[in-house]
């Protein structure tokens, strides 16, 4: 077995940045690397060609390190439902909820099934790169761990701390962490490494020189700022930073609604890829009625979600463009939203409630989740998508859309992930420009989505191999512990 855990000194620290970065850098090596991390707190998901249901970051960091995503890459899913529960998802399918009291103790079978799936990927592949959760410096959740030293000690892997420098404090940060754990959890700190870092480094060496003197960590690289690096978040302290495309023919203004429990906010990634289309996330009235297109993301809880629109006067402002034919999609919960009617008893556990009758629908939410990898077409243009959702729409009316259907200017699909089809979404949001009064058009030879996120994973490999000592990272992978 060989393996690397990047734990991280916060959330959004780079965790996800640098496993993947790391995984593409491997494979360009030569080295057979899954990644793999034991739980992820998330309402970012993909579904696998096995069907299996797991972490956007975990199925991009597999597309870096070109191996099929399986569910034994992130065995553990939580999908937070409410401020004190969260959907459990095990090897990719619905396991029931933790609540928030359960979280430090009530997690023995959750712990197995990681472990057991980190010994699986382990036998089949050169190196597992690991990455950990939140901070491993959380000495109040360490008794039920097996996210960060949890898993450093069961399997013995070298733990290399990754700190954001760009917010501040991080020699206090990645410091406190080797501080506060406890003698045999440092034992496990192999190094750290710094990220975002902006300016001259030779002002940052001394601090870092004191920082290994004290620690006897040593630092294996500072890597700069990537503003052209985008990644399948699953924090929501990282929704909506997507690199911004000028283009030559027009803006495209889309105002997406920041519901309190947004998933598959990355279906908005190849929206805000697109040159000209500029995306602002957003919960303000004026925006929706300012933009071009408004989206309703998806949501991990319907009616709630439902109830804030209403209660910032969102919903209003929907209706109004609604009325004066102007666009706004839909897409899983936010289309359930959209309906008529909306039956819950399952994720809410409410009753039949109005939804923003704005399309022809009424919603009933079954027990079985559905997932799947759907395909289909819209006006000659083929589309491949993914599909997660309880909630099951039956349509009353209206033209189909990709699953879904369209009502005048308003549009609903069940499917993530149709943007990721470039003429669809050009063809689409060409359609949608028209309809606003945009200027905008398809710049012409622009890259498509998936040749332009697999330029960004070679570019991160290539910060990484300049900017890190990958040799040094290997060598604590394949030293004997």
């Amino acid at each position: 077995m060989a393996g690397l855990l990047i734990a991280g000194t916060s959330s959004d620290a780079g965790k996800s940045l640098i496993t993947t970065g790391l995984c593409r850098s491997l494979h360009r090596r030569g080295i057979a690397v899954a990644p793999f991390k034991a739980q992820n707190m998330s309402n970012n998901s993909m579904v696998c060609p096995d069907g299996s249901e797991i972490g956007r970051a975990q199925y991009l960091q597999a597309q870096a390190a070109r191996v099929e995503a399986t569910s034994a890459m992130n065995p553990v899913l939580l999908k937070p439902g409410t401020d004190r529960q969260a959907f459990i998802v095990l090897r990719g399918e619905p396991a029931g909820t933790l609540e928030a009291g359960e979280y430090a103790t009530g997690r023995t079978r959750l712990a197995e099934a990681a472990f057991a799936a980190y010994a699986e990927l382990a036998a089949g592949y050169d190196v597992v790169l690991c990455e950990g959760a939140g901070s491993p410096a959380e000495i109040n959740l360490r008794a039920g761990d097996y996210v960060n030293f949890g898993l450093a000690r069961r399997f013995d892997l070298p733990v290399v701390l990754c700190g954001d420098i760009d917010r501040g404090g991080v020699l206090a940060a990645v410091f406190g962490t080797w501080a506060i754990v406890d003698d045999d959890d440092r034992s496990l700190l192999a190094g750290y490494v710094i990220n975002k870092f902006r300016g001259d480094q030779s002002v940052l060496d001394p601090g870092l020189d004191e920082l290994t003197r004290r620690t006897g960590l040593p630092c294996h690289g500072v890597l700069p700022w990537l503003p052209e690096v985008w990644l399948d978040s699953e924090d929501a302290l990282a929704f909506a930073r997507w690199p911004r495309l000028a283009g030559a023919s027009g803006t495209l203004r889309v105002a997406a609604i920041r519901f309190p429990r947004v998933s598959n906010a990355t279906d908005l990634d190849a929206l805000a890829a697109e040159p000209g289309v500029r995306v602002t996330v957003t919960a303000s009235p004026a925006d929706v009625a300012e933009a071009d297109l408004v989206v309703l993301p998806g949501s991990r809880s319907t009616l709630a979600d439902l109830a804030w629109l209403r209660e910032r006067g969102l919903a209003d402002a929907v209706a109004a463009r609604a009325r004066q034919g102007r666009p706004v999609l839909g897409i899983c919960g936010g289309y359930q939203m959209l309906a008529t009617m909306i039956d819950d008893p399952v994720e809410s556990a409410r009753g039949p409630e109005p939804g923003l009758g704005l399309l022809p629908a009424h919603v009933r939410f079954g027990a079985d989740k559905v997932l799947g990898r759907p395909r289909g077409a819209w006006r000659g243009h083929d589309v491949k998508a993914y599909e997660i959702h309880h909630g099951v729409v039956e349509a009353d009316g209206g033209e189909p859309f990709l699953d879904g259907i369209r009502h005048g200017n308003v549009w609903g699909t069940i499917w993530h992930g149709t943007f990721e089809n470039d003429d669809f979404r050009r063809a689409w949001l060409s359609e949608v420009a028209a309809a606003s009064g945009s200027s905008w058009t398809p710049t012409p030879g622009a890259l498509g989505f998936r040749e332009r996120r697999e330029r960004m994973l070679d570019g991160l490999a290539d910060a990484i191999e300049q900017h890190l000592d990958v040799d040094a990272l290997l060598g604590l992978i394949r030293r004997p512990r």
